[in-house]
């Protein structure tokens, strides 16, 4: 095989045997890589039903045929299990350094299974494996874990691994690596605590063969340039990171502000990426392979908040900032920092304490379950709730459990803004239309890596739609979510692929990306193969939904999404028709109206 190892470590933890797997190498071309090849080895070894937390789920880290390759930004793996958030699935991923040292171990898949009777961690080096007692790193934080693990193994490895909060299984926990990275979304930190997973470390020195070598070098070299040319032309990327983004999605009129009561936010400067430039950035930080470098290395040093790491990105400021009423951005960075060494995902600990505070300011939470007041705007109260939740202290308790449990929790389900129980990230739907189809049908719940239309609603990538007409937008959503799973299963980091692996035409046509994958595995992509194959990746995930009790029931908004016009700015008087979208979108997937595949469209995919 080219571009892949062909190699998948099976660890079991409960009785601590290893095994490696070949890999079958049609199933590796009709399913691509990462996203793809998890969800294959998922639904066809877990039963949808049984409990995410339970020892008969399995937890996946996946890379891509384009990890560790010269493809720029190769360099992302995949988080897969069933997500104890959802209770659908959690594709979660991430960058950093992490994802290559993984692929350079000779395995492209780590597979966990079952519950270790004590805390262990796993270390896997060109094409060794070895799980390690964890005792001595039970109830360490984040950084400290990264620290002794490598000083334990090899000061040069990657390290991923859980926090106090994955510890603890809050719904919300993160997975960690490289101390700042994050696969974030859908509480696979907690999965990873349930199985008594401290940390997986890697270190490798294996880089699979490419089919091409000479033409992948020379398409990567021209993206590159292309890349560069627009760094020194003046990237916001670069220069301000995603923390761009606030004042554009504020004059849009759909920042999440106060829990997603408006979309218009007053402080939306204050917490803008100028600000960060000028008042905390100590310089821009990219991923391994990176020509972008979106990533900011920060420091603040505003008693009471003093620290230094990476961050914050859009969507913790968005979450943690602007939908919590704060516009104080020491407060929000330092919160950041304190999410990453726990080991939280920042938008859903932050939507999570947006819907606490209005809980409380509507009189329905009391100020004895929370031993303090908690008001829009409190960045004090913010960030001391964002410590409980990690640690599981007092009301912290709730927080934990993700927005729908608490609100659920009063009575109250209608004030948690999510979408099959997973929070909002940074774009109020009802201002841009199209997200809110995406959040609604999306497998992994409300997420803006699931199909990211708002780079045509709002950044007009490759062109601009009118983000309040519903017009397309069931094609486009289609469109996003399956090039989505092609990225995601190719190792990809969906910044540079969108802008600058697609064709540039009325949709994202996979002109380069095909050549890339072509000359990394000379499996046959083609422009064709390859969107089936991404089609066929989101069907089979819809098909795991399916068994697992998810139907049109579940692809829907919060009420507040569907009831309640926008109040104020450029989408007053919106909301998201999400119906009138809804049965068109499954006619384009080939689907009934339950939202289930049909056996024509499943066959033509292959996955009867």
């Amino acid at each position: 095989m080219y571009g892949w190892n062909g190699k998948v470590l099976r660890v079991n933890l409960t009785s601590g045997e290893i095994a490696i797997e070949e890999v079958n190498p049609q199933m590796a071309r009709d399913f691509i890589g990462g996203r793809g090849w998890a969800i294959r080895y998922l639904y066809d070894e877990v039963d949808p039903k049984i409990g995410p937390l339970s020892p008969e789920n399995k937890l996946i880290f996946g890379t891509g045929p384009l990890t560790a390759t010269p493809a720029p930004t190769g360099n992302r793996y995949m988080v897969v299990t069933k997500s104890p958030l959802t209770d659908a699935l959690s594709c979660s991923n991430s960058g950093g350094f992490f994802p290559t040292e993984m692929k350079r171990t000779g395995f492209d898949l780590f597979i966990f299974e079952g519950k270790a009777e004590r805390p262990v961690y796993l270390w896997v080096h060109d094409g060794e494996a070895e799980l390690r007692p964890a005792d001595h790193l039970w109830g360490k934080d984040v950084f400290e874990t990264d620290d002794i693990v490598r000083a334990e193994t090899d000061t040069r490895a990657r390290v991923a691994c859980i926090g106090p909060a994955g510890e603890r299984l809050a719904r919300i926990a993160a997975i960690m690596n490289d101390k700042h990275r994050a696969a974030a979304r859908s509480g696979v930190g907690a999965v990873m605590g349930s199985k008594n997973l401290k940390a997986v470390a890697v270190r490798g020195t294996q880089t699979p063969a490419l089919a091409h070598p000479e033409q992948m070098k020379a398409l990567c070299r021209e993206v590159t340039e292309e890349v560069k040319k627009a760094v020194e032309a003046g990237s916001a990327l670069r220069i301000y990171g995603t923390a761009y983004v606030p004042p554009v999605t504020n004059e849009v009129g759909i920042l999440p502000t106060r829990n997603f009561q408006t979309g218009v936010f007053a402080h939306a400067e204050d917490i803008s990426g100028r600000v960060l430039r000028e008042k905390y950035l100590i310089r821009p930080k990219a991923c391994y392979g990176c020509p972008i470098a979106c990533g900011r290395l920060t420091k603040i040093d505003e008693p009471p908040y003093v620290g230094e790491g990476e961050g914050p990105e859009y969507e913790t400021i968005a979450s943690l900032g602007s939908a919590c009423g704060i516009g104080n951005l020491a407060a929000i960075t330092y919160a950041n920092y304190l999410c990453n060494q726990l080991g939280l995902d920042t938008i859903s600990t932050g939507v999570t304490i947006a819907c606490a505070m209005e809980l409380f300011e509507r009189g329905i939470l009391p100020e004895s379950d929370v031993g303090m007041p908690l008001r829009f705007g409190d960045a004090d109260a913010m960030i001391e709730m964002v410590r409980r939740a990690g640690l599981r202290d007092g009301f912290g308790d709730l927080i934990a459990e993700g927005s729908y449990r608490l609100a659920s929790h009063y009575g109250h389900p209608e004030y948690a803004i999510v979408a099959k129980k997973q929070e909002f990230p940074g774009y109020d739907p009802r201002g841009a239309k199209g997200m809110g189809l995406l959040y609604a049908t999306s497998n992994i719940g409300a997420s803006h890596m699931a199909g990211d239309t708002a780079y045509m609603e709002v950044f007009g990538v490759p062109k601009r739609l009118d983000p309040l007409s519903i017009d397309d937008k069931p094609a486009y959503v289609k469109y996003f979510e399956d090039i989505f799973a092609i990225v995601d299963a190719a190792g990809l980091c969906v910044f540079l692929s969108i802008r600058h692996l697609f064709e540039s035409t009325y949709k994202l046509e996979p002109v380069r990306i095909s050549r890339m994958m072509e000359y990394a595995t000379g499996a046959g992509y083609d422009e064709e193969t390859l969107l089936k194959a991404g089609e066929r990746i989101y069907n089979l995930e819809r098909m795991f939904l399916v068994r697992a009790g998810f139907s049109r029931a579940d692809d829907t908004l919060p009420p507040r999404m569907l009831q309640e016009p926008m109040p104020e700015g450029a989408a007053e008087g919106h909301v998201v028709e999400l119906d009138k979208m809804l049965s068109e979108y499954y006619r384009l997937r080939g689907w009934d109206e339950n939202g289930v595949p049909t056996q024509e469209k499943l066959a033509e995919l292959g996955l009867l």
